[in-house]
């Protein structure tokens, strides 16, 4: 899977310091404080719980760390602060006692590779992140500890509270034979929820009206290609971005098949209650068939199989691009395209169907990422007591939002354990959005009011960085229409959340990069009917197994 996720890597530090380091966070206000008690006694109260009491004698703690150029330039920003000697590595040390080491650091590729063979010798961290097939392989070769009592016993009811926002899913597939064998390292699901963004100058200039169904976008599509919506005499404009990784969070695929209700990257139950892959389904024939008249016709990149989401992204800031599917932060990529020209305007909508009933959105929980603990480390709990103290500064009853999150530069990079509540981002557009109904802002928590004063300034002071977050989190932004997709019942969550089987251990990457590699070559005009021989040579490969072993696993536990 490495080599076709690796962008969503790439885009999600574009966030980060497009977003992060920019963020205003005066007016700081901690969240659940409770005014009837002083500082003192709330933090002593807090405190008293087992998975926040403090190692004495301190402990040592080894790591490995994945580093890159967002890193440096943040610790660039930060003086006398270093990777191994900063504001978080104290803390740890100050109120837990645990001494955060790293044994070696390295950039990207070489890390994941190094990484790898560090797993394959077995000569593990105390803690190590892996990815779900890691875990697995780790669990059978008997390398990593079963913590189950350690997490009932250590983790605070805060830190319970927020894993259970994703439901669960998230502790479900990190245990394997009723044994829980990693801690999941959370991240947001509704945060990877896709939209349409649509430059609306382009609409205005060709009087097309709002989608309300797939043929619209298509017509939209088509008439961005071929009618000179930027009026500069030339065509040299295309309707609909992709990248050659087609299933990037940002210009991928994802959100135009669910309009076909076509869904590759998730199961879902058909009509038979048994579970079935997406992306094996008539429906993804439909959508590339389309798909493929669209490149025959110029509304696609001549050469998107060649481009990843870097040279894509420059064809947005040249002003070429009119459309394209991505996540709620598509708003920090796609605001390039204003640099030099604040006409141009974009808005999100709803992904649209092709009937009459509101879209099926795909919702894929995405856990893929867990923090193992050697076996034979004598404080398996450490990584517990990390994650409760990480979760409480930044959100909890004794956070200091400002000093470890956000000041504005996103020091929470600093830790090495960097969990977070999954329903921040949409509470935080309730939050601005309660306050813009009411006019009452006073009551903003330190994350909404950060937001908001980014917003104001981009409204009252034209700084224009101060966009995105608008395009986001304003009252007809991203956010607004995600709440509208809760609301709605139109998140179609993947039925599959369990840990990966022996096949998918063995086969899934194989099998995915099949299936890539066949979409693309149909959209490039390969016969459509090659759709039908992938689904069966599919199932010889692996996936008839796959499929056996996912409806064992959801007969067990449904």
């Amino acid at each position: 899977m490495w080599k076709y996720e690796w962008n969503k890597v790439s885009f999600l530090l574009l966030f980060i310091v497009s977003s992060q380091l920019l963020t205003g966070c005066e007016d700081q206000k901690d969240t659940g404080t409770n005014d009837s008690q002083t500082p003192d006694k709330l933090e002593k109260a807090v405190y008293q719980h087992e998975g926040l009491t403090k190692y004495n004698p301190p402990i040592e703690l080894h790591l490995v760390k994945e580093t890159g150029q967002g890193l440096r330039d943040l610790i660039d920003n930060l003086p006398g602060e270093t990777l191994e000697d900063n504001r978080w590595s104290k803390l740890y040390k100050q109120d837990l006692g645990i001494e955060i080491i790293y044994d070696w650091k390295a950039e990207g590729d070489i890390y994941y590779r190094k990484l790898g063979s560090v797993l394959a010798s077995g000569n593990l961290p105390d803690v190590v992140k892996v990815n779900a097939q890691q875990l697995r392989q780790l669990n059978n070769a008997g390398l990593i500890q079963d913590l189950s009592e350690v997490y009932d016993k250590y983790a605070t009811p805060f830190s319970k509270e927020i894993i259970n926002q994703e439901g669960p899913a998230p502790l479900e597939s990190a245990t394997i034979d009723e044994k829980l064998m990693g801690i999941p390292n959370i991240q947001s699901s509704l945060d990877s929820v896709e939209f349409l963004w649509i430059r609306m100058d382009w609409l205005d200039n060709l009087d097309l009206g709002k989608p309300q169904n797939i043929e619209d976008v298509l017509t939209i599509s088509k008439a961005f290609t071929a009618e000179d919506p930027d009026q500069n005499g030339q065509h040299d404009t295309l309707g609909l971005s992709i990248t050659q990784h087609l299933w990037d969070p940002v210009m991928g695929l994802t959100g135009f098949m669910a309009g076909f209700e076509a869904y590759p990257k998730i199961w879902i139950e058909n009509n038979d209650g048994q579970l079935v892959y997406g992306g094996i389904q008539p429906d993804v024939k439909d959508a590339l068939e389309v798909l493929q008249e669209m490149y025959r016709e110029g509304q696609l990149d001549s050469e998107f199989y060649l481009k990843d989401g870097d040279r894509v992204k420059e064809l947005i800031a040249d002003g070429k691009i009119g459309m394209l599917y991505g996540e709620q932060w598509s708003s920090f990529v796609i605001g390039s395209s204003r640099n030099g020209d604040p006409t141009v305007q974009w808005q999100a909508f709803p992904i649209v169907s092709n009937g009459g009933e509101l879209a099926k959105v795909p919702l894929k929980v995405d856990m893929n990422q867990f923090f193992v603990v050697r076996e034979g480390f004598e404080h398996p709990e450490a990584v517990i007591k990390m994650i409760n103290l990480h979760l409480e500064k930044n959100w909890g009853k004794t956070a200091e939002y400002n000093k470890y999150y956000s000041n504005p530069f996103p020091v929470w990079q600093l830790s090495p354990i960097t969990p977070y509540p999954a329903l921040k981002n949409l509470e935080a557009y309730r939050q601005l959005e309660r306050a813009r109904l009411s006019g009452d802002y006073s009551r903003l928590e330190a994350e909404a009011n950060s937001i908001h004063n980014y917003i104001t300034s981009y409204l009252t002071q034209g700084d224009d960085s101060g966009w995105g977050w608008e395009r986001s989190y304003g009252p007809d932004g991203a956010f607004a229409i995600l709440d509208s997709y809760v609301e709605n019942n139109q998140l179609l969550r993947d039925s599959f959340i369990g840990p990966p089987t022996t096949t998918m251990i063995e086969k899934k990457t194989i099998l995915d990069n099949y299936m890539h590699d066949t979409f693309v070559n149909i959209i490039l005009g390969n016969p459509i009917d090659d759709f039908d021989d992938f689904v069966n040579k599919w199932y010889n490969m692996g996936g008839a197994k796959l499929t056996e072993e996912v409806n064992q696993w959801y007969t067990e536990n449904n």
